[in-house]
Parts: structure tokens; sequence; C-alpha cells
């Protein structure tokens, strides 16, 4: 089942997100279940602010958990994080 998993950064975190990002990469490749995932960023592109990821998992109990456990959320980045059900309908799917 894909669930969206929608950041947004505390403010003015670039630096906390930076220190952490090489964990949070190597703990959702090593999760194996990112279909499409990035950063949000400045409308510049120049900041990122935020994160999208969409995973296939067994139910929203597994999403839950591995959002818990994203370093990220674990460093404190993330004012606010939001998982949804999502039903893939436009674009290639890999």
């Amino acid at each position: 089942m894909l669930f969206c998993i929608q950041c947004t950064d505390k403010p003015d975190a670039l630096e906390l997100r930076l220190a952490n990002r090489d964990a949070h990469l190597n703990y959702w490749a090593e999760a194996d279940c990112v279909k499409i995932g990035g950063p949000f960023t400045s409308d510049d592109g120049t900041v990122m602010n935020g994160s999208l990821l969409v995973i296939d998992v067994a139910d929203r109990a597994k999403a839950e958990a591995l959002a818990q456990n994203d370093p990220y959320k674990l460093a404190g980045l993330f004012a606010h994080v939001d998982i949804r059900a999502w039903k893939w309908l436009l674009g290639p799917q890999a």
C-alpha cells in the first residue's frame, strides 16, 4: 500500500537538516520501500525546507513506524509530519 509522508521543517533548520542528511538518505535506502522522494525547497530551489516520500509498505502502522525512526525526525528537524494513504494514478510508475 502506498503512503505519502509529507514533512515540514522547523524554521531556520537548514543546518540541522544538512547535519543529518546522510543518515536520513541511508535510512530510507535501507528501508527499501521508497517509490519517489526528495526535499521541498524554496521557490528558487536553493534552500531545502521539508521532505516528501512516497513509500510502499504493508499498512499505516509500518508507515508510521518508519516515519518515527527517520533520522530527521529523531533529530527534531520537523515542525509537522503528515502521513496519508495514496493512490498512484498519473505519471510513470517505477
